[in-house]
């Protein structure tokens, strides 16, 4: 009886665990309700001298994990850290070949260049738990 116990009770820590570290909240979507005037699309988007900045935070997890930009426009992102000491620290963005460490706290501008149309621009960190996408229209 004590080894079933024992059993019972490492299945549900188990499955327990599982459960916490593969739900996605999301529902395998990005969200966001952020608009924008200056670009039309998004709040985090702005155009300075002709270059496009995508402002993305990072810490624990990305915000906001979708982004709507203009095509067409030279554009750059913009990560924000401060006091992050969490995976997202460890970005890829495997379209660019980009794989790098974050500071824990500054900015770091990563030049994506010039993307077209319906191009989707999408980071993940280190361990795959925490992900956004820059849509292109």
């Amino acid at each position: 009886m004590r080894n079933v116990t024992a059993f019972i009770i490492a299945t549900i820590i188990i499955v327990g665990t599982g459960y916490i570290v593969t739900k996605d909240t999301g529902g395998g979507k990005f969200e966001s309700n952020k608009k924008v005037e200056s670009i039309g699309n998004v709040e985090n988007s702005k155009i300075e001298d002709s270059i496009q900045y995508v402002t993305i935070t990072a810490r624990g997890g990305y915000s906001p994990r979708q982004s709507f930009a203009k095509a067409g426009i030279p554009t750059k992102i913009i990560m924000k850290t401060n006091g992050t000491y969490d995976c997202s620290l460890a970005l890829a963005i495997r379209s660019i070949n980009y794989r790098e460490m974050l500071p824990n706290t500054g900015e770091t501008i990563i030049d994506i260049g010039t993307p077209k149309t319906g191009d989707v621009i999408q980071g993940v960190c280190s361990m795959g738990m925490y992900n956004f996408a820059v849509e292109f229209r």
